[in-house]
């Protein structure tokens, strides 16, 4: 089979494709080409079963020749995130909208109902929300990333119900530890917070630690992606969007797991600088989620922040020292 995966340069496109290169199949048939598409070049080790693309994901002519009748699944990953879109409304509209839409185009002109999971967002929730977030929980988007993924899922609930496709649309936490630099989302302080002082450098963190995040490991959004891909259709009925499951934290436990891993020399590498920007951003996200449906379905998250960051550790920890060394 052919799987394609869209933003398949970023850190969990290329995660994803080595988790299915070792892996071999999906829903039970071989797994012979691996495509990873992105506006950037994915960089992985060499594999005859792997094939990188590179154009604009809102490209409609350049999409529909990369999702052809011979692709049986996608994983539509591609996205600015969430500071960008909201700061550069166009972009985030054509990424983040006209390039989902040129992916359900592609896949319906396919003409053979290929499965295709989407990565949408807690970002979905906003305003007056309650203080769990639960299955039953309305979107109610705030930011132009959030409505940008609300529409996203709607979408693929209605190719689906159409027959367009086989659609899954999965709403991941924040994600953490993403290794590499900071990025432009406004979360990147959660990773930078542990990935940072682990790798021997200072970092700042803008926000209370009273605060509170739900956290995702790369590792249990990768298990999940795979696992939400294997469901029968029937599993998600006839809204085909889930909330994952989050681990839900403080600020404050965040730093408290780099504490007790890194000792105290790492846990004074985190300054706390307040900025009320950011802030104010945080305190508009859930502040926790109560996933039932996802774990029903075989969909777990982390146990623990000491769970989350030795993933870390183990996963990427190595590759960031290095980068450090060679100088930011």
């Amino acid at each position: 089979m052919r799987v394609v995966i869209t933003g398949g340069a970023g850190f969990i496109g290329k995660k994803l494709a080595q988790r299915l290169l070792e892996r071999g199949e999906l829903g039970g048939e071989r797994i012979d080409e691996l495509v990873l598409f992105d506006i950037v070049p994915a960089e992985l080790p060499a594999d005859k079963r792997l094939v990188v693309a590179t154009g604009d994901i809102a490209d409609p002519a350049k999409v529909r020749a990369l999702i052809g009748r011979e692709t049986r699944s996608v994983f539509h990953l591609a996205a600015i995130v969430s500071a960008q879109a909201e700061a550069e409304f166009d972009t985030g509209m054509r990424i983040n909208l006209d390039g989902t839409r040129a992916v359900l185009e592609a896949c319906r002109a396919a003409g053979n109902v290929p499965k295709l999971v989407f990565a949408s967002s807690i970002a979905v929730y906003g305003g007056e929300m309650p203080d769990e977030i639960t299955d039953a929980t309305a979107l109610t988007p705030q930011t132009s990333y959030g409505i940008q993924k609300a529409i996203g899922e709607l979408l693929v609930s209605d190719y689906s119900r159409k027959g367009f496709i086989d659609g899954r649309a999965l709403r991941l936490p924040t994600i953490v530890v993403r290794p590499g630099r900071p990025n432009r989302a406004a979360s990147t302080f959660a990773s930078s917070i542990i990935r940072e002082p682990l790798s021997g450098v200072a970092t700042v963190c803008p926000v209370r630690p009273e605060s509170w995040m739900p956290l995702m490991s790369p590792r249990r959004v990768i298990e999940a992606l795979v696992k939400a891909h294997d469901l029968p259709a029937e599993a998600f009925g006839p809204y085909r969007g889930l909330l994952l499951p989050g681990l839900n934290v403080t600020v404050g436990e965040m730093a408290e797991a780099v504490r007790r891993a890194g000792g105290e020399e790492a846990y004074r590498r985190i300054e706390w600088k307040l900025d009320p920007v950011i802030q104010k951003i945080v305190d508009g996200w859930p502040r926790k989620l109560r996933a039932e449906k996802a774990p029903r379905l075989g969909i777990v998250g982390d146990t623990s922040m000491d769970e989350l960051v030795a993933a870390f550790i183990e996963d990427d920890l190595p590759a960031q020292k290095a980068m450090v060394a060679r100088g930011r």
